[in-house]
């Protein structure tokens, strides 16, 4: 398959059949942290990348051909090795999946673009949005995400607060900790400021485990995450 993968297991997702609407690695970031490494096209713009109906096609063929673990999806998530809302049509691709088969669409962001009204409003067709911040402390952010040169922090989270008010699915945001790097206590202090603000259903704590887009890119350690956790409140978790 070209444009999907999977399906996929995980915890927090359950079975989930992965869909990519860029091209490899077209993101808004180029994180150290990647599993699918270096960002190889860095950019905001928003275009339409792939064809809508060759991946619905494709998505519509795998149905037919794996009827049984179709029955099963839990989610179609729109994710893949770039950054989805890149995508200009992502609304109408998210609209037109629930025409084709009635499984809850989910999209996994880097939040790069939702201070983009317009974006916000395309996304309202999903059922959850799992958006991502990694730092609330600006350098911190430049040297985890490495975000295209125009991306600002501040419109990030601000986007991220008009996504709570105006979305009536389910938001987890995500937050990746690389050990030396954003998980400084003072960082997250900063950083439970901004989540109180936005207000999402859960927090996620992440940190790298598998090969990352940069060397020595290290795991924060399981105590000093629980701690964290403890920080940033009851609606936290470790995945």
């Amino acid at each position: 398959m070209k444009y999907i993968y999977g399906p996929v297991h995980s915890r927090r997702l359950g079975l989930s059949l992965g869909v990519s609407l860029t091209p490899y690695k077209t993101c808004s970031f180029d994180c150290i942290y990647c599993q699918q490494g270096n960002t190889t096209n860095l950019t905001l713009e928003r275009k339409d990348y792939l064809f809508l109906e060759d991946i619905l096609i494709e998505i519509n063929t795998w149905i037919n051909q794996n009827p049984s673990e179709a029955s099963q999806l839990n989610y179609i998530t729109l994710s893949g090795a770039g950054e989805p809302t890149l995508h200009i049509k992502v609304g109408e691709f998210i609209r037109k999946i629930k025409q084709l088969v009635p499984v809850q669409v989910a999209v996994i962001t880097n939040s790069s673009l939702l201070a983009d009204s317009k974006l916000r409003q395309e996304l309202q067709a999903a059922d959850l949005i799992v958006p991502s911040l990694d730092a609330a402390d600006p350098k911190a952010f430049l040297r985890i995400d490495r975000p295209a040169e125009a991306v600002s922090l501040e419109a990030i989270i601000l986007g991220l607060i008009s996504l709570r008010k105006e979305f009536r699915g389910q938001i987890w945001l995500e937050v990746m900790l690389v050990k030396g790097i954003n998980d400084d206590l003072r960082y997250i202090k900063k950083l439970k400021d901004a989540i109180e603000l936005i207000n999402p259903d859960k927090i996620q704590l992440n940190s790298p485990v598998r090969s990352t887009a940069m060397p020595g890119v290290l795991p924060v350690e399981s105590a000093k995450l629980k701690k964290i956790k403890k920080i940033l409140g009851d609606k936290c978790e470790i995945i």
